[in-house]
């Protein structure tokens, strides 16, 4: 027996809705003070330079990155040498993997045949841990901006690969059929029917693939790195820079939560129409 999933509504009213009030009330946000302050307060009782407080943390990421002049965003030159390559990187690969990946979704989605041989290989290559292939893209691409993007493509491609085959798939044969009687061309077909029907999924795909972006970013700083938050952080961590350290983390959290709520927001407006033809 199916059993959906959507919240429930009442007759003319918007099903979202009530979801979207409560997910994203202001008030369920006394969590992350209250998290804060339990935090502040375990930790000075603790006094111990590994796990500095929380007020400690920020100075320190003021003091790093955000102490610099009005005139570039209060940015210092470890924010502009570390931030803005490390921010390239993650949107190249992720864009490089999103054009890949949804290119090759199309064409295997519109093909069960494509689609059946390529499956061995999809899978085979999704089981492979990306961290364990630096060394081969070291080796490939002599270090640098093309092993890191690499890295980062090669490990977010296959989320947006799955979900655009999974999406283009599943377009109703009515729709296709419909645009057979009027005949619309093949391209126009894809552009008109599939690619519109199948944007929630692959735009579901996208939001994935942006978090492990972000993962893989520094952890391809980590290894063979010589700028961006990864690379701090590694140099915190060797100067014993326990402040240090936790700032580069938090920073780093800080940028996921900004960078998916954005995509949201970015995802809402451009599937505004989905949602009100669902509802």
């Amino acid at each position: 027996m199916h059993v959906s999933r959507s919240p429930p509504h009442l007759p003319g009213e918007d099903p979202w809705h009530a979801y979207r009030t409560v997910a994203y009330s202001p008030s369920r946000f006394w969590v992350v003070p209250v998290a804060l302050a339990v935090w502040e307060i375990v930790t000075r009782r603790l006094a111990d330079t590994d796990f500095p407080p929380p007020t400690t943390i920020v100075a320190r990421m003021h003091e790093l990155w955000f102490s610099g002049p009005a005139s570039r965003a209060f940015l210092t030159d470890d924010a502009v040498a570390g931030l803005l390559p490390s921010l390239g990187r993650m949107f190249g690969g992720w864009v490089l993997a999103a054009v890949l990946g949804v290119a090759l979704g199309v064409l295997l989605g519109r093909s069960r045949t494509a689609a059946e041989y390529a499956d061995p290989l999809i899978e085979f290559g999704r089981a492979v841990p990306p961290p364990l292939l630096l060394p081969l893209f070291l080796v490939l691409t002599r270090g640098g901006l093309a092993m890191q993007l690499a890295t980062i493509a090669f490990g977010v491609v296959w989320p947006v690969l799955l979900n655009t085959i999974d999406g283009v798939g599943a377009v109703d044969r009515t729709y296709t059929d419909t645009a057979t009687v009027f005949r619309l061309s093949r391209a126009q077909c894809l552009r008109m029917v599939v690619l519109p029907a199948a944007a929630p999924k692959i735009f579901a795909g996208l939001r994935l693939s942006l978090s492990l972006a972000l993962i893989l970013m520094v952890i391809s700083e980590l290894f063979g790195g010589t700028d961006g938050i990864g690379y701090q952080l590694l140099q915190a961590q060797r100067g014993f820079d326990g402040a240090g350290v936790w700032a580069a983390i938090a920073l780093l959290g800080v940028l996921g939560y900004l960078v998916n709520s954005l995509f949201v927001l970015a995802e809402r407006r451009l599937l505004g129409w989905h949602r009100q033809a669902t509802s």
